[in-house]
């Protein structure tokens, strides 16, 4: 384009110069407005593609950007959405461990007093043997072992199961004798079997 004007305004200054008539140069000045209104034209079109073309540009990266946002913003909600069922879900299992936990001790501690029970029971109330033998010792050393017989005894409560078999077996052969009871407790136990004796010297050991 720059090339076109530059000729014509060549050949405008040609026509001046050789001094052609006054129609000649007539010509010369309507070519020269021609081109110059042709290169007004031309830049102004110009101007208007890259007016356009910038806007387009700017609507493209506007669009682009919205989108961007718009995906940030599902990708952070989907993120959330997960967070929030994965933490929904661990307080679940921990509740059910928590639980599972707790019914475990339940049934533990069910199964300690349990056997709390029976060793309690093999030893006293459950030893029947040993409660009718002692039940003829009451009226001197207490319905728990726990009276000196005649004011005099030692208070035979707390003994342990050894010490006491030690005692009547020893009033039962004569050769114990402590503060005078030796006679009477030896026609108290004469009667007794080994195995009556262990019963009642293990439940006198667990009168509490």
């Amino acid at each position: 384009m720059k090339k076109t004007v530059v000729l014509s305004l060549a050949v405008v200054a040609m026509l001046a110069v050789t001094g052609c008539g006054d129609d000649a140069k007539k010509a010369a000045g309507e070519a020269a407005n021609k081109v110059t209104e042709t290169t007004k034209k031309a830049a102004e079109a110009t101007k208007e593609v890259a007016a356009k073309t910038a806007e387009a540009a700017k609507e493209t990266a506007t669009k682009a950007v919205e989108a961007t946002k718009e995906a940030a913003a599902k990708t952070a909600e989907a993120a959330k959405e997960t967070a929030s069922k994965a933490a929904e879900a661990t307080k679940e299992a921990a509740k059910e461990v928590a639980k599972k936990a707790e019914d475990t001790a339940a049934k533990a501690k069910e199964a300690a007093a349990a056997a709390a029970d029976k060793a309690k029971a093999a030893v006293s109330g459950g030893n029947e043997k040993g409660k009718a033998v002692f039940a003829k010792c009451v009226s001197c050393h207490g319905q728990n072992a726990e009276k000196q017989a005649l004011g005099k005894s030692e208070v035979i409560k707390g003994w342990d199961a050894a010490k006491v078999e030690e005692a009547i077996n020893g009033y039962k052969a004569g050769t114990r004798n402590v503060h005078g009871m030796g006679q009477l407790m030896q026609g108290q136990v004469s009667s007794l079997s080994d195995e009556d004796i262990k019963a009642v010297a293990a439940y006198i050991s667990s009168l509490k």
